[in-house]
């Protein structure tokens, strides 16, 4: 048999809202979103929370840190249903994409230590070296470029319309040519995308890169993102921490009183 709820386990909304600094109508929306679980009614149809739904609200406002609002309502609606398995498949995803967004942090580190133009082209230059145009060993047409960096040429000729890669065209064809230096930023480009960066957030860095010819512009850049990328880190143990003790405590309150 399931434990009752006792009157002196009885929360209002206002006590819920006030720990947090919410209004009660978030309250209301939280419970109803599926946040929340279903509270009890008092006789006069008043709700009635108890420190259990304290607890699911405790994790949910840790868990949007580290995972995002849709995620974290995904997950708490997940584990309020009992599915819990699908609420540790969601927590696993987001970790995958932390990881994926380290690696990537990584690559773009990677590609700021070759802005000279010095480094072996590698596949670019062997899918397609453009003769008479472009100076560069790397120098590449729209296509080949495009499949190494795994994106569509309507991607490349996007970002030469924002300014980010400045292609040359073949005396010959009148084709787009990608020398060293177009290689460079298109794959700077790709990665700060990968990054979350925005078109407008990547042009000035790119506009420094070329001026400065080195990555000391980008470096405050790189340090904000390693200090986003460990705060989403250590945010997501804290939900985890905070899940993990709303779990326990339904296991609890669901367990037949012995």
């Amino acid at each position: 048999m399931a434990q009752k709820l006792k009157s002196g386990d009885r929360l209002r909304p206002v006590d819920l809202a006030r720990e947090h600094g919410l209004s009660t109508q978030a309250v209301r929306n939280y419970e109803e979103s599926g946040v929340l679980p279903a509270a009890e009614r008092t006789p006069h149809g008043y709700r009635a929370y108890t420190p259990l739904h304290a607890g699911a609200l405790r994790a949910f406002l840790a868990l949007v840190p580290g995972h995002g609002h849709r995620t974290a309502t995904s997950i708490m609606r997940a584990v309020n249903r009992n599915a819990v398995d699908e609420a540790l498949h969601l927590i696993d995803g987001s970790h995958a994409e932390l990881l994926e967004d380290r690696r990537t942090l990584r690559a773009v580190e990677r590609a700021l230590q070759d802005l000279d133009g010095a480094a072996d082209p590698g596949p670019v230059a062997a899918t397609g070296a453009a003769t008479g145009a472009g100076s560069g060993r790397g120098s590449t047409f729209i296509g080949p470029l495009a499949g190494r960096l795994g994106i569509r040429p309507a991607t490349l000729r996007k970002w030469e319309r924002a300014g980010l890669v400045h292609p040359v065209r073949d005396p010959g064809t009148g084709y787009r040519v990608y020398d060293d230096a177009a290689v460079r930023d298109a794959g700077l480009t790709h990665q700060l995308r990968r990054g979350g960066y925005l078109l407008e957030q990547i042009a000035p860095l790119i506009a420094q890169v070329r001026a400065a010819g080195g990555p000391e512009p980008l470096e405050a850049t790189l340090r904000d993102w390693h200090a986003r990328l460990s705060a989403r880190g250590r945010a997501m143990l804290s939900g985890s921490a905070e899940l993990e003790s709303y779990l326990r405590e339904t296991e609890h309150r669901s367990a037949p009183d012995r």
